[in-house]
Formats: C-alpha cells, structure tokens, sequence
C-alpha cells in the first residue's frame, strides 16, 4: 500500500483530501497531521511514499518543513498545499525539492495526477535503487584472505578521490570488479561507467571508438558519432586491456588526460571532457616501456594510484568462499537446487595450480555441478577437475 501523509491546518481540507484519496484507490493508506511539528515527527517514526503539505501553518510552516524532510529524506516527493496568495511561495518551494505544488481548494483531477505522478517516481525511485543493489552485488569481491582485503582496502581509501587508477594482475583476477567497485563507491557512480576492451578493438578503429568521429571521417562514417570519452562524461572510463592500446590511440588518450579534451576524428574542434580513467593491464608495463610498445608518459599519468590483484593461487584460503558463491550463482542461473562441496573436494580444490585464476575456478566449479554427484565428492574433483 502507498502511505500517503497530509498536512494540513484545516480541519475540513485535510478532511476532504483524505476522504477523496481513499475513495479514489483503496491501496492508499492516508495518514494526518495538523500541523508541521507534528507532521515531522509522524514523518520521522514512519516511511512515507509522499506528503501533502499546506505551506501557510502553525509552530512551523510549509516551507519550513520541505526544508527539515529534505536534510532527512531526499527522496520523499512533497506536494505544496497552496492558497491563493501562497502561489510565488509554492512556486519557490520547487527550487528547494518539492515536487508539484496544488492550489486551494483542489481541483479534484489536478490532485489526482499528481497524487499519482509523485507515487510513481516514488516507485521508480525504490526499483532503480533495487537494481542498483542487484548490479552492485554482481561486482562483489568475495573472499577475506589478507592478500584480496589489502585490495579491498585500496579501494575504499581511493574511490572518493578522482585520481587515476591502474589495476594489474595475471588475466582472471577479477581485474573489472575492482575498476567496478572503484565506480560504485565514488561521488560518480550516478554517471556512467564506460568499459573498453583495448584488445577487442582493432587498432585501426580504437581512435574513433574512444574519440568518436565526425559523418564522412573515413568510409564507413555515415554519421557524426560520439566516443567512449564522451559517452562517459562525468563518469568514468574504464580502459581494460590498455597495454595492447596502439602508440597513436595512447598519445591521444595522453593528451585528454592532460588537457581534459579531446578530438573526434575528422573534427577540427575540441570537446571539453571531465572524466575519471581507470585502466587495467595483465602485462608488465615497465617492459612494455623498455621494448617501446607503451608510452612512459602515459604509464605515470594512469599510475597515480596501483592496484595490484593477487593471483587466486595467492589467496587459496579465498577458494571455499568462491566456491560457494559460485554454487549459489550457478544454482539460480540454471533453476536447480545448490549442490554441496564435501570438505575433501574443496581441500583438493585448494591445493590445485589454479593458472587460470578465478575464471578458471569458476568453471571448474560449474563443470563439477553438472557431472557431479548430488554432494560434490574428492572422487568427482579428481574424475572431472583434473589439471
């Protein structure tokens, strides 16, 4: 049911707004209040879809209130109650956050859309943040070994920060949960994250895929198109991969993080970007550097913050966590019921040589539910898991 709180002065008003919401849909539960100190305090003991509040009251006004809620709840949609000269003050009162404003007395369709509009951002508000949870959970760093929670560490101290990050490691670390966490837990995780896989690209098109390009640029340009630079503004870019980047892409990509623009391709303009850059290597840039394939520019201008992700045979004490957040996954994307891992299955697990990292446990695990028995023995680790 959707609460809905109304405050208001008047007797008879708030007499009649209740009496028209609750024959209007019979899932609004209407509460009131007489005025706002006592409307803050059902407003703090209780979760509120939305309020309705007069602005002229007793003790505290309107305004007042939208004011203290706000300080408490961002996200709770208010509607002013206006009179007819209240209507400048209702009208400034949506600069500081309500969300509609309705006049005296009310016309009966007016406050019904209304009603019915704020309730629905009110929804859309609870599923975005539903989903938010959901896709925040499937970047979880799981595992509590003092390798994987030093990263974990790294990342809270450097996420509210817009320094640049390098994340390193050997392939199937786990490298995007990091870049994914650092976004997530910064002041920017309501603006995109833009990932781009250095390798995936050919190295003919990588300039037009990070920059973008203007209609006509090169053959296949039928129209102006914006790049992941862009695409990310105010958010952050996610460069995977970067040491396969070729010399001409990493110049340009020096000069937007020095500069903060950059150029599309076949444009003379430049566009003004403000753009976190997380970048992600399994290679040795120092080597790279020395054999001329990276610039050393670019290497100290994304390195301001390292990250270095231990490999899993690094963090064995991790593999019973991992093994059973896996089960669980596997278990809800296949619709069947959890299989266990027998103590010897898992210490058998842990003494493996696990060169492909967490992606290969992840699908040794995978391989184990569905040839195993219905509790995963030592003899199925060493029938279906062999190295």
């Amino acid at each position: 049911m959707s609460k809905i709180l109304i405050i208001e002065d008047e007797e008879a008003i708030r007499r009649v707004l209740a009496k028209i919401l609750c024959e209007e849909n019979e899932s609004y539960e209407v509460d009131v209040a007489e005025d706002g100190v006592i409307g803050l305090g059902k407003i703090k003991e209780n979760d509120y879809d939305l309020v309705l509040c007069d602005i002229k009251m007793p003790k505290m006004d309107g305004v007042e209130l939208l004011e203290a809620v706000k300080k408490i709840d961002t996200e709770i949609p208010i509607v002013m109650i206006s009179g007819h000269g209240d209507m400048e003050t209702a009208i400034n009162t949506m600069r500081l956050g309500a969300f509609d404003y309705i006049s005296k007395p009310p016309d009966l369709n007016r406050l019904l859309n209304t009603v019915r509009n704020a309730l629905d951002k009110k929804k859309l508000v609870v599923e975005n943040k539903i989903l938010k949870k959901k896709v925040s959970k499937k970047y979880d760093i799981i595992g509590d070994s003092e390798a994987i929670n030093l990263v974990k560490i790294m990342i809270d101290k450097v996420a509210k920060t817009d320094a640049r990050v390098l994340i390193t490691g050997p392939n199937g670390t786990g490298k995007e949960l990091v870049a994914h966490q650092l976004h997530d837990k910064s002041d920017r995780s309501g603006a995109p994250m833009v990932e781009v896989n250095c390798a995936a690209i050919p190295s003919e098109l990588i300039e037009s895929e990070l920059f973008g390009h203007t209609k006509g640029a090169f053959t296949s340009a039928v129209k102006d198109r914006a790049g992941k630079f862009e695409v990310a503004n105010k958010g952050t870019i996610f460069l995977d991969e970067i040491g396969d980047m070729s010399l001409s892409a990493q110049a340009k990509v020096l000069r937007a993080l020095q500069e903060g623009i950059i150029t599309r391709v076949g444009a003379d303009s430049d566009i003004k970007i403000d753009v976190r850059v997380i970048a992600a290597t399994n290679k040795d840039l120092k080597i790279e550097i020395a054999e001329g394939r990276f610039r050393e520019d670019l290497y100290h201008r994304l390195a301001v913050i390292l990250i270095k992700v231990p490999s899993l045979n690094d963090r064995r004490e991790d593999i019973p966590s991992l093994i059973e957040h896996f089960t669980n996954k596997i278990a809800v994307e296949q619709g069947n019921a959890v299989k266990h891992f027998s103590a010897e299955a898992i210490r058998l697990l842990q003494e493996y040589d696990w060169t492909g990292n967490i992606r290969e446990l992840r699908n040794v695990v995978e391989r184990l539910i569905i040839l195993g028995g219905n509790e995963i023995s030592e003899s199925d680790v060493k029938a279906f898991a062999s190295k």
